[in-house]
């Protein structure tokens, strides 16, 4: 495939993580004050119990695949920030596939931590590219913070796609939780 085409690729991924975070918030408020968004969260938290820490590490393995195939096929140069992201997105490949495999749902604290630092990084550098005098100077003048390699429909950028990834982590670990409370409440009513 051409760079064009994963482009486009790992843009409408990132479009469609940020949709299905927003669809997941909104749900949650919507459940504060109506009984059928309470059954449509509960329907959707259902159809997705004991998969979120597989969902999560496919999240975090697409993200980790699209940063090395935009460094080491495409031979884009990460930048500092870049370089930040990635250190909490690759461990999340790690944690979250041992944890999936092994069915341990404790990994949640340590997940949203790394996907949490990782999404701050992912906003600040968004800022940066968009108002370049954010930057400090720290970063590399040959591979610069600021730089938009990509620039899909004028709002996605590499940082945007790292973003959107950690985001849809943070709201499946949560996800988690709340199923896992879920339970706990129904095994504790019966």
């Amino acid at each position: 495939m051409n760079f064009d085409t994963m482009r486009l690729f790992f843009s409408l991924l990132a479009v469609a993580a940020n949709i299905a975070v927003l669809v997941v918030v909104a749900l949650f408020i919507a459940a504060r004050f109506s009984e059928a968004a309470t059954r449509q969260r509960d329907t959707l938290l259902d159809s997705i119990r004991g998969y979120e820490l597989w969902m999560a590490f496919s999240i975090a393995l697409v993200a980790t695949l699209g940063s090395l195939y935009l460094s080491e096929i495409e031979h884009l140069i990460p930048c500092r920030l870049c370089w930040f992201q990635r250190i909490f997105m690759y461990p999340l490949v790690v944690v979250l596939g041992v944890a999936a495999w092994r069915r341990d749902n404790q990994v949640r604290l340590t997940a949203a931590i790394l996907a949490g630092i990782g999404g701050l990084i992912s906003i600040y550098h968004y800022l940066i590219q968009h108002f370049p005098g954010l930057e400090s100077g720290a970063c590399d003048p040959v591979a610069p913070c600021s730089a938009a390699y990509i620039w899909q429909w004028n709002f996605v950028s590499i940082p945007y796609m790292a973003g959107s990834a950690f985001a849809l982590i943070l709201t499946l670990v949560f996800a988690l939780r709340i199923n896992e409370g879920r339970m706990s409440e129904h095994e504790f009513a019966e």
